[in-house]
């Protein structure tokens, strides 16, 4: 494996070199403060358990919807109130998505990782903004871009004088709502330099195959989950709920959290394989 930077997440916490995978994760949506802390206590728990650093993810407002009529989630305000919930007490790193450049500071000021969501990884502005925060960048490929586009990403970032990026892969448009995943992608992205994470919940979507709601087949996670870790990534991104099925959002893509444990064991393995660990 090409050896990349580590990027410090939070004090107790880095991602890249030849480490153990960092795990991002948590529901798609914040639909409620109880549902929040039900999963991110039991995220914790199993990363504990098996020795995964743990960075808890939900999203304060999910603006990429399909319908105008979708739920979008709780809003920023209330949002940032429960992240930082989690994180005094679970004592772990929150990362949650921005979708506009004024976001970004109030932003910074609770989650110690923003994500640029797929649909605006190439927007400037935002980009920008997001990185004179001197807080690390998630950055999801866009499902338009081809790996060696991220250089660009790349470009914005550094000469905004913020090198805390991560670039994330999580599937390419192939046809009329489908994605697939190239993991030549991910060696490819590897090469620059930068920690590389794989999303795989998103990788499983069928973006709008619903008409008004996005579709997705979760039974495709795991096998997308363990061709990843075998090719070697620095992070793996999982969204994860007690009910998905009921879930606001991405619930035909999102994990069963009473059954991400087994799944996460095989990350391990592969990963301390990849790595010799």
């Amino acid at each position: 494996m090409n050896e990349v930077c580590r990027v410090q997440i939070a004090n107790n916490l880095a991602i890249g070199g030849k480490g153990r995978f960092v795990l991002i994760a948590g529901p798609c949506a914040i639909e409620s403060e109880q549902l929040v802390m039900e999963t991110a206590g039991y995220l914790k728990e199993v990363c504990t358990e098996l020795g995964i650093p743990f960075v808890f993810k939900s999203s304060f407002d999910k603006a990429n919807r399909s319908s105008i009529h979708a739920s979008r989630g709780i809003g920023m305000e209330k949002g940032l109130e429960i992240l930082q919930r989690v994180k005094t007490e679970f004592n772990v790193p929150i990362v949650t998505d921005v979708h506009e450049s004024w976001q970004c500071k109030p932003v910074s000021e609770v989650a110690d990782m923003l994500q640029i969501p797929a649909f605006l990884s190439r927007q400037t502005d935002l980009l920008l903004a997001a990185a004179l925060t001197g807080k690390v960048v998630n950055v999801k490929k866009g499902q338009f871009m081809a790996p060696w586009d991220m250089r660009n990403v790349i470009t914005k970032m550094e000469e905004a004088g913020n090198r805390n990026l991560l670039l994330c892969e999580r599937g390419t448009s192939f046809g009329y709502n489908n994605l697939i995943v190239d993991m030549t992608g991910l060696v490819e992205m590897r090469s620059y330099g930068y920690p590389v994470v794989f999303d795989a919940t998103h990788s499983v979507q069928k973006p709008g195959g619903q008409g008004t709601s996005t579709g997705g087949n979760r039974e495709m996670v795991p096998p997308l989950m363990r061709a990843a870790m075998a090719v070697g990534v620095d992070g793996l991104f999982l969204e994860v709920h007690p009910n998905p099925d009921n879930a606001i959002s991405d619930g035909p893509n999102q994990l069963r959290l009473d059954g991400i444990k087994e799944i996460l064991k095989q990350a391990v393995e592969l990963d301390a394989w990849v790595k010799q660990l």
